[in-house]
């Protein structure tokens, strides 16, 4: 019974520690990537905004968010630096919605429409 007490101060204490290092952790990642942004480098802001950086100060970082609009925003609103991967998909995917919307509604035949509506 005596040793019940400082067990349970150890169990609550123990998780709390670990959470705080892993806060630690994330903090300094997030810091140095919000040191390390360059000219050029294409970023997500914590508003969930895209954007290219062109310009860098001390506290903020200029973003061009579409063709000759540029924005200005504290470093620490960017959450995290895109990969070229990241932009390819994207701009695929707006290629092909935009496909979608120009080829219009697609009519199916009197057999489609029975075939679908018969299918369980």
């Amino acid at each position: 019974m005596e040793l019940l007490f400082p067990l349970l101060l150890v169990a609550l204490l123990v998780p709390m520690f670990l959470g705080v290092r892993r806060q630690k952790r994330e903090a300094e990642k997030v810091t140095t990537l919000q040191e390390s942004l360059k000219v050029g480098d294409q970023v997500t802001t914590t508003s969930g905004l895209y954007g290219t950086v062109v310009d860098i100060d001390d506290d903020t970082v200029d973003l061009e968010i579409a063709e000759d609009v540029v924005t200005t925003w504290l470093r620490q609103a960017i959450r995290d630096v895109r990969t070229t991967d990241e932009t390819t998909d994207e701009a695929v995917a707006d290629e092909i919605a935009a496909d979608e919307i120009e080829a219009g509604p697609v009519e199916e035949s009197a057999q489609q429409t029975e075939t679908r509506l018969t299918k369980d």
